[in-house]
């Protein structure tokens, strides 16, 4: 079974909606043959690699609000993510370019080190404050993951690996999505936002029986409701 989770790393729901899909197949009887993979997709690609201006001032200027309202509004998000373990610091986020973090994200995952890298980019981001956009702190990341630096650095000073990211977001228009994050299992069931642990395990239970002569093959469509995403213009915070 293939579960494609298209995502960006400076997505908080994104991150909360990784952690309701990791309970659902911690009881998933079938996990074992279960691959994910993650796919690319940039929130902001006109971002600026390095800003002076805190989260809820770049919130506050984005949605029209004062920044104690921006304030507020992430308090909630903050909230969503302590419940499935996540401590998010949104006091000290730095906000960035993530075309770098993808292609670093998709070198990874030519050397099978996708998952490590994906979990380890989203951790540096909304629990360390870390910028994920300096070239310094991807090449610590990935080789705490276990890649090696010299490769690591070959790839951030080039455009390596650009094309791979502009294919998944070529292939996330194609198929209509609009907002992260959004999850795919084989090309069956699409789920968008981070959606309830069960909405997954019953996605990932009805293709299972499918795709085993269990119950009849149905078409692509939606597992659930619209759950909170993030989208180019705006986050369901």
């Amino acid at each position: 079974m293939k579960i494609e989770v298209w995502s960006d790393y400076v997505c908080p729901f994104c991150y909360i909606g990784k952690r309701h899909l990791e309970s659902a197949l911690e009881n998933f009887s079938h996990r074992d043959e279960v691959e994910v993979k993650f796919k690319s997709y940039e929130l902001d690609p006109h971002a600026s690699h390095n800003t002076n201006e805190s989260m809820y001032e770049i919130l506050s200027k984005k949605y029209g609000m004062s920044v104690e309202e921006a304030k507020k509004m992430t308090d909630g998000v903050a909230a969503q993510a302590k419940t499935v373990g996540l401590d998010f610091d949104f006091d000290q986020m730095i906000r960035t370019n993530t075309l770098d973090a993808h292609r670093l994200a998709k070198f990874a995952e030519s050397k099978g080190k996708d998952k490590e890298v994906a979990e380890d980019l989203l951790k540096a981001y909304f629990i360390e404050a870390k910028h994920i956009g300096d070239h310094t702190t991807l090449e610590e990341l990935a080789v705490n993951a276990g890649l090696d630096v010299n490769d690591v650095k070959k790839v951030l000073n080039s455009n390596a690996f650009e094309e791979e990211v502009r294919s998944d977001e070529a292939k996330a228009k194609n198929i209509g999505v609009q907002g992260v994050p959004f999850f795919v299992i084989n090309d069956k069931y699409a789920i968008s936002g981070a959606q309830p642990t069960e909405t997954f395990l019953n996605a990932l239970q009805k293709v299972w029986e499918e795709e085993n002569g269990e119950s009849p093959l149905k078409p692509l469509t939606s597992a659930g409701d619209q759950g909170a995403t993030c989208t180019d213009d705006r986050c369901d915070y």
